[in-house]
Order: structure tokens, then sequence, then C-alpha cells
């Protein structure tokens, strides 16, 4: 396995769950604001919970910590909905930071009929192959870096979840969004926590149509994009 960083911080954010900072790009994996309460806003509720099918297919940019797959899981056993979810990310965080992660302790947001094994599931399940966390939820983790990945599958939602446009430039272009934006079906929808001008023209200019909400706290605005055709 492939370790970029080697000076992991874990810090607590305000709503008390864990999140990451890399002292070399000086970024943290989530908002200080609240890990939990970002990726609840900007991936469950502005993108999973608003996609109306029973049955969908997911792709998310930026594996990272694990808790949009986390999340995701917990909110389809709520919803009572079957995911596909895959994961892309070319650096995969060790074990001894993943298993302090305190993610667990807020499994209390969600309705009962939970296994406590799932998030040791999600970072223990080998990667580039499929795997069934629950009777509803299959994962695919894939080590790979998403400008050469072939993207065969066709999602319904995407989670778009880079480090931001500033530390990861080259996330965030016109071939990564046309590349992503072909392998979403007819009415798939696409959420970031970014708002940023250059990132709405881009995302537009390959055909998205792109939509300002409410961000997380300690953020104005978000986008969520539609792919229409």
């Amino acid at each position: 396995m492939m370790y970029m960083y080697q000076n992991l911080k874990m810090i607590i954010t305000e709503d008390g769950s864990h999140t990451i900072y890399l002292p070399e790009m000086n970024e943290n994996y989530h908002s200080v604001h609240g890990a939990i309460s970002e990726s609840l806003h900007v991936y469950i509720r502005s993108g999973f919970s608003y996609h109306p099918a029973r049955k969908v297919s997911i792709l998310e940019i930026g594996f990272g910590t694990g808790l949009n797959v986390l999340l995701t899981l917990l909110q389809a056993r709520e919803e009572k909905r079957e995911v596909i979810y895959h994961s892309v990310d070319t650096y995969i965080l060790p074990a001894d930071v993943t298993d302090n992660l305190n993610y667990g302790s807020f499994y209390n947001l969600f309705s009962g009929g939970i296994d406590p094994n799932w998030f040791k599931m999600i970072h223990e399940s080998s990667w580039d192959k499929e795997h069934q966390i629950s009777e509803f939820f299959l994962l695919k983790k894939s080590q790979a870096d998403v400008k050469k990945i072939e993207l065969t599958h066709k999602y319904d939602i995407v989670f778009f979840d880079a480090f931001g446009p500033d530390k990861q430039p080259d996330m965030w272009t016109d071939y990564i969004f046309r590349k992503i934006f072909n392998a979403m079906n007819p009415g798939s929808i696409m959420t970031t926590y970014s708002s940023k001008g250059e990132v709405r023209r881009k995302l537009e200019k390959t055909g998205f149509m792109v939509t300002r909400i409410p961000g997380p706290a300690g953020k104005r605005e978000m986008l969520r994009c539609f792919r229409k055709e």
C-alpha cells in the first residue's frame, strides 16, 4: 500500500468528531467546524437522500478516512435503500490512524439495527475487489488515480471530495469533470463542498446544470450539479 503523508495529526472538530490534518499540505480532510456535520450536509442530505431512486450506484472521488462510506451505509440502512458504492483514492491512510477515528461514537445519530463493526469492515475490506458490507450495501474501493482509471460503471450519485482546488488543482480540471460526467446516468447528481466560481464555470462548460445551495457550518455555499441529458 502507498502512504503519501508521514506527519498526520488527528484533531477534534467542533462537533466532536475527528479529522486528519496534513502538515505537508496545510490541509484538513474535513471542516474544522465538524467532520461528521460537514459530510452529512454535503454528501448525505444534499446528495444521497436528495436522489429519489430506491437503488443507487455511487461514485466517490476521495475515500480519505472512509467517513462518507460509513455515513452512506448508515443512512441507507435507515432509508432501506440498496447501494452500490465505488470509491477511488490514490493514497491510503495507515491502519494505526483509521483504527483510532472516533466515528463509531456517533452511531446514535441513526436508528437501530446498526452493526458496530461496519467501519472496521469498510477499512479492512481489500482494495480493488467488491465486498458485501451488509445485505443492502456493496462496496468497492479502488486504489487508483482517477485521472487514469477507466470508469466503466454508470452512476446515479457522485461525491466529489478531493482536496480543495488550491491544494489539488489537478483534480478540478475540465478533463476530470468530463470523465465523471460521461460516467453518470441521465438524472444523476454530483455534490461537492466547493462553490468557487472557477469550479462552477468548468462544471457548466462540461454540461452540468449547476446550482448553489447553502453550505455546511462555516461555509456559505456549496454546489449540487445535475446531468440532465
